[in-house]
């Protein structure tokens, strides 16, 4: 595995030679774009899918879908911009170049909420149950698009010898990734430098996989409408929190030190279980009477 740019020191696994992008009529496009716009598919066609089962019209949340994907690059984008507002107001061209990178899922996470609180109420449907599908398709983007940041080399952690430690050659990594941690623990093989670092990339990958099954089993024995976005949000949550107290790239809640996404998660963790526990109890109630 010497002389690889990618590789799982401990797993075996080597890419000799990481390429990011395709060339088409001279036009460079990028994996984590493809990506992306794949993972976006793949949730509209599981939303979908989850509608007919319910007897819904699949159609809607096709519409739906042409919005949201908007709403949720700007909020992306948007959040991103607000939690790096140091670097951005002295250089707000900035902030409209996308292809430099700079996108936050949260932020598409909250664009996309509020985009279907205004779709539902305009189109006169219900939130809850729009949302209940559409957080399956959700979490389905989020598996595949997590696979972006492996091409581009970013969303890892600090340094580890772990199981599923990921040599990384220093030259494909943005140095506003790294940090002294990773950085007291470069490897040096045959002139090249190498970082090895935590693949938070794949463990959210991992996680989301595991949440969406779950999801999946329990879609048929849920008791009211908006279980399984409060599921979501517990489910993804409890593993944001975590895996973001690991990444180097971290976005800080201003003046705190705390990165805001994992400060979020913990508040979306204890109101999506609150939430979860009031409406068990009040069904609970409702089957005595």
């Amino acid at each position: 595995m010497e002389g690889a740019d990618i590789s799982f020191v401990h797993l075996g696994i080597a890419i000799e030679h990481l390429q990011n992008h395709i060339t088409v009529f001279g036009f460079r496009i990028a994996f984590y774009g493809i990506i992306i716009g794949f993972g976006m598919l793949a949730g509209i066609w599981v939303a979908r899918c989850d509608a007919v089962r319910r007897g819904q019209d699949p159609e809607i949340y096709l519409d739906f879908a042409l919005y949201a994907i908007v709403c949720s690059i700007i909020g992306a984008r948007l959040y991103y911009v607000i939690f790096e507002w140091d670097y951005y107001k002295e250089n707000l061209l900035q902030i409209l170049n996308l292809r430099a990178g700079g996108l936050a899922i949260y932020g598409g996470v909250i664009g996309a909420v509020l985009t279907l609180v205004v779709y539902t109420r305009v189109r006169k449907l219900s939130f809850f149950s729009m949302a209940d599908s559409g957080v399956l398709g959700l979490v389905t983007g989020q598996i595949i698009g997590r696979w972006g940041n492996f091409f581009n080399c970013e969303a890892f952690g600090g340094y580890t010898d772990g199981l599923f430690a990921m040599r990384i050659k220093r030259s494909l990594v943005s140095p506003n990734m790294l940090n002294e941690n990773v950085l007291s623990h470069l490897i040096v093989e045959n002139g090249a430098e190498y970082i090895q670092v935590h693949p938070t990339f794949l463990y959210e990958s991992v996680w989301n996989l595991g949440l969406l099954c779950f999801m999946l089993w329990y879609r048929k024995r849920k008791k009211f409408d908006g279980e399984m976005l409060y599921i979501y949000l517990l489910g993804y949550g409890l593993g944001r929190s975590w895996i973001e107290g690991l990444r180097t790239d971290q976005l800080i809640l201003f003046g705190t030190g705390i990165p805001v996404s994992q400060a979020l998660s913990m508040v979306l963790v204890l109101a999506a279980g609150a939430m979860l526990v009031c409406r068990h109890r009040k069904a609970g109630s409702i089957r005595k009477e």
